[in-house]
């Protein structure tokens, strides 16, 4: 099956081998001539059940959802773009993001302020946005891999921070310097396997912290946590 679609103003051909990831894309569909295409055959899915224990256990339709996002993320780098593992909201047109390992609580945390601000904000992707840096701006666009909620919206927004979190009784925020945020910030990056797109990786990343302000938090999930995180965020 094929079908076109927009991520991150880049137009992407799928030729897949089940319908499902055409399903998954919708609400994205457009038309033009790919700068992407990806085509799925059953050594990519093969490839993605070995990535983890239980990648075995999940069915062929999700490993090729999988391989999809995969594959157009190998290509991102050259169009100056790169996925982060975070959770990114816009709040009075305005582009914030957390990030922080699996289970820490960046959802949790960004849910937080969607509850307090209410219209105020739009969750943009819950789990794996894609960042874009167009000179001295870095954009966030939401995509469908938006997390186990599904929660996100297809649209982008120009990042004014960037917030690490990490798990603490008390609430503290400040600021980070770029080499304290640099590992951190890798580490929620995708490492592309391709060594060209790599290297651009990790200039794109250079970028992002030359001109976003860079945030650590140690935060509980008790509403002064956010009181805390946006206050001084939105400065």
């Amino acid at each position: 099956m094929t079908g076109t679609y927009k991520i991150a103003d880049r137009i992407i051909l799928i030729e897949s081998i089940y319908p499902n990831v055409h399903e998954f894309f919708k609400g994205y569909e457009a038309q033009g001539t790919p700068d992407i295409v990806v085509s799925i055959s059953e050594q990519d899915i093969f490839f993605e059940k070995g990535r983890t224990d239980e990648g075995a256990t999940f069915p062929d339709f999700y490993l090729e959802e999988l391989a999809v996002y995969r594959k157009i993320c190998e290509k991102m780098p050259y169009f100056d773009s790169f996925l982060f593992h975070g959770s990114c909201i816009c709040v009075d047109g305005d582009g914030y993001l957390f990030g922080a390992p699996s289970g820490t609580g960046k959802s949790t945390h960004a849910k937080l302020w969607c509850d307090n601000l209410g219209d105020r904000a739009i969750m943009v992707n819950d789990d794996k946005p894609i960042l874009y840096v167009d000179g001295n701006n870095v954009y966030a666009y939401g995509t469908p891999y938006n997390g186990k909620h599904h929660r996100g919206t297809n649209m982008r927004v120009k990042l004014k921070a960037l917030c690490i979190l990490h798990q603490a009784p008390d609430n503290k925020i400040e600021p980070m310097d770029k080499s304290e945020a640099y590992p951190l910030i890798i580490g929620q990056t995708y490492r592309t396997f391709d060594r060209e797109a790599f290297i651009k990786t990790l200039d794109l990343v250079d970028k992002v912290l030359d001109n976003v302000k860079i945030y650590s938090l140690g935060c509980n999930m008790k509403r002064e946590a956010f009181e805390v995180s946006f206050g001084e965020m939105r400065k």
